[in-house]
């Protein structure tokens, strides 16, 4: 019996599949296995994850690689995701003004404006007044509290500004109740003799007076100039607890507007746009300018930079020349980005306008070749290039129970977005786009200001749940489980993310609600966009209505909502989609591989 093996190299996995083919021609399907792709997708070092599961298919059959036949590998093309701000207005502060908020630990309730003074230079002040006081963490709570009840008789005393996360332990002991706002990190900034105003609110509200540039007007007298510039430190601390904002009136406010640039699209005709047009004005501006030939970025701007950045580092993992790399689409969506203050004193960011950026990339002489040859290098097993991932996994997702022709598959993996028609003459349509779960990932790591990539993959994922006793939680979709027995006290309070098997602590602090926005509005802005503009590219006349039915293949596929997403989408055009079901066995997975093999036998 004749072995073959079909190999379909993708972003995030490598799959295989393995097949025997019989002396009399008889053909049947023997076993199939992925593994993590090894490096950039079409690069050399593919060859390592591509062994793996090989490995790993013929060792359910019980044989060698050795004994391999044939493998076949689909053309892969390398997908690159970056991000591209928009707007940066950053406003950098240079005693003009300083912000420090902490939004979990404050104490006491209500605004306070007065003079800066520091606990050790307190015995300076001045009897009538108004003082804020700046405590660093070298005084411990009991020391702090005990010398500012021994000046509060003489002092007026407004508010405290602590460095440690002591607030509440300092105001249990003094003699009366002020706003208190703590974890200032960068108390050794806070200059004395300036004025400051605090606010502190109830438990359960946000500050009202600090988050609003009239607000910070009102309470430090400043003018229509100066009221415009604190604009950005007003946005920083929506949402907050407590906050505290020093002006310093003797310094100079400069504000830089960072140009985010414009994209060249070359292609039947060759079209600019600004990045100031936002994601759809991008994707107008794409679709009109035909079939794309390469597209760059205005030299010394954020987008520009970006794309140099994408075509250098392909260049270096393909060994190829600058000049050889070529982008010849990409996908772009609307997102916030946080962008740090400058003059912060506990790490503010504010929220700006950003485009997120998938790219693709191809070299002019496909890396894929070179792969075949050393892979055939190290098995001793003849290997080459067989077919175009589109029309492989169409093939794959004919074997779908209750399929038939014609047929439309979308291929959504972890970099790119294939989609096909197969006709039942054998005419095949295809398109290869940017864009699928690692800019899904990228747009939640940047909206939700994860300091990892590892949490934003895990919350796009998995449902989410928030353990509100030790017995129960309230899940994502508003239900409640409840347990025997008792969870873990370390995910009491937290929100966890629901894994096979396990719970998965979200370490940062985010409302349960504030992430499945962010999640869900991410999947939707990346898969249903693409899949629109994919099928739209390979219908009939460009007509979706022309397209009777549509199978789901790839990784992407098996996620737990946007199947559900693309069919509410879909379902305006009437088309019959869902889920692919490869071979009866696999779900949406192995579709190219299996494809492969099936164009083995045409």
């Amino acid at each position: 019996m004749k072995l073959i093996a079909g190999v379909d190299i993708g972003n995030s996995t490598t799959e295989v599949c393995i097949g025997g083919v019989e002396e009399n021609g008889a053909f049947r399907f023997l076993s199939s296995a992925s593994r993590m792709t090894t490096g950039t997708k079409g690069t050399l070092p593919n060859v390592l994850g591509i062994k793996a599961a090989l490995l790993e298919a013929m060792d359910k059959i019980r044989q060698p690689l050795s004994a391999l036949d044939l493998v076949r590998l689909n053309e892969a093309a390398p997908v690159i995701g970056d991000t591209a701000m928009e707007t940066i207005t950053e406003t950098i502060i240079t005693e003009s003004s300083m912000i420090g908020h902490n939004p979990s630990t404050p104490a006491g309730a209500g605004e306070a404006v007065g003079e800066l003074i520091s606990l050790d230079n307190i015995w300076k002040g001045k009897p009538g007044v108004p003082y804020i006081v700046a405590v660093s963490n070298r005084f411990s709570y009991e020391e702090a509290a005990a010398r500012l009840n021994q000046h509060m008789p003489d002092l007026d005393v407004r508010g405290l500004i602590l460095q440690s996360d002591e607030a509440v332990l300092v105001e249990n002991r003094l003699s009366r109740k002020i706003p208190i706002v703590d974890e200032v990190r960068h108390i050794s900034k806070v200059p004395e003799g300036k004025q400051a105003a605090i606010e502190v609110a109830l438990p359960g509200t946000s500050i009202r007076m600090l988050s609003n540039p009239y607000g910070i007007a009102t309470l430090l007298k400043l003018n229509a100039d100066e009221t415009k510039a604190v604009t950005p430190i007003a946005k920083s601390l929506v949402g907050k607890r407590s906050a505290v904002v020093i002006r310093t009136p003797h310094g100079n406010i400069r504000e830089n507007v960072l140009p985010a640039g414009e994209i060249t699209f070359r292609g039947d005709r060759d079209l600019t746009v600004n990045i100031d047009a936002g994601a759809d004005g991008i994707m107008d501006t794409l679709k009109s300018a035909g079939e794309i030939r390469d597209i760059d970025g205005q030299p010394d701007t954020n987008v520009g930079n970006m794309l140099t950045r994408i075509k250098t580092s392909m260049a270096d993992v393909a060994k190829a020349h600058d000049s050889e790399i070529r982008i010849t689409d990409i996908l772009a969506v609307d997102t916030l980005a946080p962008v740090e203050i400058s003059g912060a004193l506990a790490g503010e960011t504010c929220m700006e306008k950003a485009v997120g950026i998938a790219a693709m990339v191809r070299t002019q002489h496909l890396p894929m070749q070179k792969i075949a040859e050393k892979l055939e290098q190290e098995l001793k097993v003849k290997a080459v290039v067989a077919g175009v991932e589109a029309v492989m996994a169409s093939l794959g997702a004919l074997t779908t129970p209750g399929t038939r022709l014609p047929l439309a598959i979308l291929d959504m993996g972890g970099g790119s977005t294939d989609a096909a028609v197969l006709e039942a003459d054998g005419q095949v349509c295809t398109t290869h786009q940017a864009g699928a779960g690692e800019l899904v990932s990228m747009l939640i790591q940047t909206e939700l200001g994860l300091h990892s990539r590892v949490t934003a993959e895990q919350i796009k994922k998995y449902p989410m749940g928030k353990v509100e006793s030790l017995f129960h939680m309230r899940l994502e979709n508003g239900s409640m489980e409840f347990f025997q027995e008792s969870i873990d006290p370390r995910y009491y309070g937290h929100v966890v993310l629901l894994a096979p098997g396990e719970m998965l602590k979200v370490e940062e602090d985010i409302p349960m609600e504030r992430i499945l926005e962010v999640r869900r509005d991410a999947k939707r802005k990346v898969f249903v966009r693409n899949a629109l503009r994919a099928l739209e590219t390979v219908a009939p006349d460009h007509d979706l209505r022309k397209i009777p039915n549509v199978v789901l293949v790839g990784g992407s596929a098996e996620d737990f909502e946007i199947p559900e997403m693309l069919m509410e989408a879909l379902s305006e055009y009437r088309i019959v989609c869902g889920r692919g079901n490869i071979r009866g066995t696999e779900g949406p997975r192995n579709a190219v591989a299996t494809g492969l093999l099936m164009s083995y036998l045409a």
